[in-house]
């Protein structure tokens, strides 16, 4: 078992760092209106189901654009990309400081916000691209990490919202992204994993089952993730009436747990394989949507959103310790692919949550419905490997081939200088 020193130095630390941090920093900003949510809920005396739909607008904003952003990364270069979108991005908070003044605004704002969530696939392609690929599920895992972005947000914001008013964060947002900014300048090298394919090859993964395959494992891992962490705030604080920062530090806990545990489960995924990994994250996942139903207490329920996060964090890790070895020659258009579909089911969340308490009274149908899509997937997930093993990927989703050998996937044809 390689230790963490021996897979430093297969690749660029450096240019990991900056990843996980451009990463890190967009995260928080994209989940800046689920984090205030309470305040601007109050301001304009918003509904159940408007409070949803405000809190998904920037997931599925980002969603819609990271597509996009992993394609233009294939022919600019993932460094000029995420350059390119946090200059935009420190646009918009600009704009969000200046003008947001009534709920319409909010929802324009949040399509802005979306702009930071598109920056997925290109900061674990970056990040992961100077490893070899018995060590992308750990590099990548690194990089994902980034969505402790959301600890940020829910730690920061409501207690600055509080003192200076929650349209101001939107202008410290602005400010702190030059952070980011600075050290992909200076320490980011662009990978040397690029090959030259037309655009039908670049988005071939669109044309693809796996690729839908893998969408739909990340509608749970990531989708709930994000879903979770834009509601969160709102839910604490209605549930169980809480204040509004005490709120986002109850939902720092659990934002926190998935996060770290991101890495662990790419570090496992490439120990144990990816397979193996996702199967028992996404029966613990089941497991904890199922508890929350009982309306436990405060404690428990932060206890068993921590769990539920944990289980997110390593699917999403494992889940991207196989991408890069089912699509090693565009892995930043895949990544986005995928990472567009699964926001796309965090954008759903929040909204089944709003419209289950303004009609059922509660939260539990929301989390019986995504418990059931769990076992959906999750069985669908036993019937797609007994294809994936030994066509591209090893047993339990291990790497297939050693380090260094090309390996052959079914549907892509072979990169040429």
């Amino acid at each position: 078992m390689a230790s963490f020193k021996t897979v430093m130095k297969s690749g660029h630390p450096p240019t990991l760092f900056a990843a996980f941090l451009y990463f890190d920093f967009c995260f928080a900003i994209w989940v800046l209106n689920g984090a205030m949510g309470p305040f601007i809920t109050e301001t304009y005396k918003l509904t159940p189901a408007q409070t949803g739909f405000m809190i998904s607008l920037p997931i599925l904003a980002g969603a819609i654009m990271r597509f996009p952003l992993g394609v233009l990364a294939q022919y600019i270069g993932r460094k000029n990309a995420a350059l390119t979108e946090m200059g935009v991005i420190v646009l918009a908070m600009i704009y969000g400081y200046h003008f947001v003044s009534s709920y319409n605004d909010v929802l324009a704002m949040g399509v802005l916000l979306g702009i930071a969530g598109a920056s997925f696939g290109v900061a674990l392609s970056l990040g992961s691209g100077w490893f070899p690929p018995e060590h992308k599920g750990l590099a990548m895992g690194i990089a994902g990490a980034g969505n402790s972005g959301t600890v940020l947000a829910v730690l920061f914001a409501p207690p600055l919202a509080q003192a200076y008013g929650w349209q101001t964060v939107y202008g410290f947002a602005g400010a702190v992204m030059l952070i980011p900014i600075a050290v992909m300048i200076v320490l980011a090298k662009e990978p040397p994993d690029h090959h030259e394919q037309t655009f039908k090859e670049h988005v071939s993964c669109l044309f693809t089952k796996d690729g839908w395959a893998f969408s739909l494992i990340y509608i749970i891992t990531f989708g709930g993730f994000i879903g979770l962490s834009n509601f969160l705030p709102t839910f604490f604080y209605e549930q169980f009436g809480v204040t509004k920062v005490e709120a986002g530090r109850l939902t720092m806990l659990a934002a926190l747990m998935g996060s770290g545990i991101r890495i662990v489960g790419g570090y496992f995924a490439d120990r144990m394989g990816g397979i193996l990994v996702l199967t028992v994250v996404l029966m613990a996942a089941i497991g904890s949507f199922l508890a929350l139903t009982a309306a436990p207490s405060l404690a428990v329920t932060t206890v068993l959103f921590m769990l539920c996060f944990a289980a997110l964090g390593a699917g999403n890790g494992a889940l991207f310790q196989l991408v890069p070895l089912r699509w090693p020659n565009n892995t930043a258009v895949a990544g986005s692919m995928i990472g567009e579909i699964g926001a796309l089911g965090g954008a759903i969340l929040p909204n089944v949550m709003g419209l289950s308490k303004q009609y059922a009274g509660g939260f539990a149908p929301g989390f019986v419905a995504y418990a059931a899509f769990t076992l959906v997937v999750l069985a669908c997930l036993a019937l797609w490997q007994r294809k994936w093993v030994g066509a591209w990927v090893g047993p339990r989703g291990k790497v297939l081939a050693p380090a260094g050998t090309e390996q052959p996937v079914p549907g892509l044809k072979p990169a040429t200088a």
